[in-house]
């Protein structure tokens, strides 16, 4: 019998805060609508943190610039559309939110960008898309911070491989 081989999606996600309360994003799932900081999958040819400011802009028409590394998340749950095993490893960071372009398109599925406070956040918990979405933010309140060279992006994923342009 051949094992199958495991292989966590990697995700990044923004813990943004201003004037106590935290930017998340309300999207349709097949579960209906829920609620999730920012976050997404880490493209190819991105270091974490290019990533999530990336997602950020893509999902919540902000400007976002990583400074920490709040930690890595991981999670299991069942996806949505097939019921198959699957493993989340998230990749938090904080950082500064800057202009705001609301004429932007969000996402395909995100329906609007909300701040919330934290009671909001924690009166929600049974709408989040992820139960590390608080975890998160609690951790961000505690006052969690590695510095951004805590991760470390070889050359190589920000390059071509050979013979491709």
């Amino acid at each position: 019998m051949t094992a199958l081989r495991w292989k966590p999606t990697v995700t990044v996600a923004a813990v943004i805060e201003q004037g106590g309360r935290f930017l998340l994003v309300e999207e349709e799932t097949k579960l209906g609508l829920k609620f999730n900081t920012p976050a997404g999958h880490l493209d190819p040819g991105e270091t974490p943190a290019q990533g999530c400011a990336r997602e950020v802009l893509e999902e919540a028409a902000y400007d976002f610039t990583p400074t920490a590394f709040l930690g890595l998340y991981l999670a299991r749950s069942r996806k949505n559309s097939t019921g198959e095993d699957q493993t989340y490893l998230r990749l938090a960071f904080c950082g500064e939110v800057g202009a705001h372009h609301p004429e932007r398109p969000l996402d395909h599925g995100i329906v609007r960008a909300v701040w919330m406070t934290l009671d909001e956040v924690r009166a929600t918990v049974d709408r989040h898309r992820s139960p590390l979405v608080l975890t998160c933010i609690e951790d961000y309140l505690a006052g969690v911070r590695m510095p951004l060279s805590a991760i470390h992006t070889h050359e190589s994923v920000l390059t071509a491989p050979d013979g491709e342009a």
